[in-house]
């Protein structure tokens, strides 16, 4: 899983280099509310043998073993084909740590991180696939710690002024007090401001 990163971050090269013509379709500030759901069983039998294994003996964690949550996320365009993005999640749930300190009971869980989003197509188009990549920070507790989320996802054009977004995240715990854990995520966004552009002579205009 330590692969994931750097995939992400080879799409993300790759599609600065390709031309556009569609800057018409540059994503509008947007505000998103989405359900999401912690796996944390996934991650640590992946990381204890191999995704491989994990696959032929099924044991990948089940809805019910994950732990449910709510996020708010923030969409700015950056260009075309890439985009700003900022989530802050919120879970009850027992983290279970790396250093094998447990706390025996459901607190809350935030985290809040910063990605690029590095869309295969332009708001054009009603299918869009993605990619993403951040760094974010978390709390639980009285312990804080970093993450490195790295993900896929695929977003679903609503006439341009909503959009339907899926989501899964490998969320890599980078301190002693963090946990790798899969995220997934289903939510709506909608448009809440338009980018300025300019018209020919100077004009500002709003898209």
């Amino acid at each position: 899983m330590k692969k994931i990163p750097g995939l992400v971050l080879a799409f993300i090269l790759l599609r600065t280099n390709a031309h556009s013509q569609d800057d018409d379709y540059i994503q509008n500030p947007t505000f998103g509310v989405h359900f999401i759901f912690n796996d944390f069983k996934s991650a640590q039998v992946i990381r204890a043998t191999s995704l491989g294994s994990a696959i032929r003996n099924k044991q990948f964690g089940k809805i019910k073993e994950m732990a449910p949550g709510l996020a708010l996320n923030y969409l700015q365009g950056l260009s075309p084909y890439f985009d700003f993005s900022s989530t802050i999640t919120g879970s009850f749930l027992e983290y279970p740590r790396k250093d094998g300190i447990s706390t025996g009971k459901d607190n809350l869980l935030l985290e809040i991180d910063a990605s690029l989003r590095g869309k295969m197509l332009s708001n054009k188009y009603v299918l869009s696939p993605y990619l993403e990549i951040g760094v974010g920070a978390s709390k639980y507790k009285g312990y804080y710690g970093a993450i490195i989320p790295a993900g896929m996802g695929l977003q679903v054009n609503i006439f341009d002024e909503a959009f339907l977004l899926i989501n899964a995240q490998y969320r890599i715990g980078i301190t002693s007090t963090t946990s790798n854990h899969f995220m997934y995520g289903i939510g709506l966004a909608g448009v809440i401001g338009r980018r300025r552009t300019t018209r020919p002579g100077g004009l500002p205009a709003l898209n």
